[in-house]
């Protein structure tokens, strides 16, 4: 089993800043990555980015490209979404997800569904 706990959401200005954190703990040597999704109000969930747990490979929506920053700390199993221009549209509940099964491609990587460990997620909101 994976545990996860993210943090470091709040309410931030169009343009400013954040990061947040997604902790693991528990069996993580077996994790293969970590995804940031996030789900806003009447809207599906959806993909944001990706690490690979070696931390050789990241993955980014179009959405957030160039806007967002994926990285692991491996000293302390945390991975980090340094999210920076923030626009109203990026207003969501922020959900960090693990898994344990080997993503051959890059598209897997984007699927909700190839997740089994989600956090409790965490609420980002970007006021105009």
């Amino acid at each position: 089993q994976v545990q996860l706990v993210e943090s470091g959401g709040g309410l931030v200005q169009a343009g400013d800043s954040l990061r947040l954190s997604c902790a693991a703990s528990g069996r993580t040597a077996f994790m293969s990555a970590v995804g940031w999704f996030r789900q806003a109000p009447g809207k599906e969930r959806e993909f944001v980015s990706a690490i690979k747990w070696s931390g050789d490979y990241k993955s980014y929506a179009d959405s957030v490209k160039g806007r967002f920053t994926i990285s692991r700390d491996n000293g302390k199993d945390i991975v980090y979404l340094q999210m920076s221009s923030l626009k109203p549209e990026d207003t969501a509940e922020y959900y960090c997800a693990a898994t344990s099964r080997p993503l051959f491609s890059s598209v897997l990587y984007e699927r909700r569904l190839m997740y089994d460990y989600w956090g409790q997620g965490t609420q980002v909101t970007v006021s105009s």
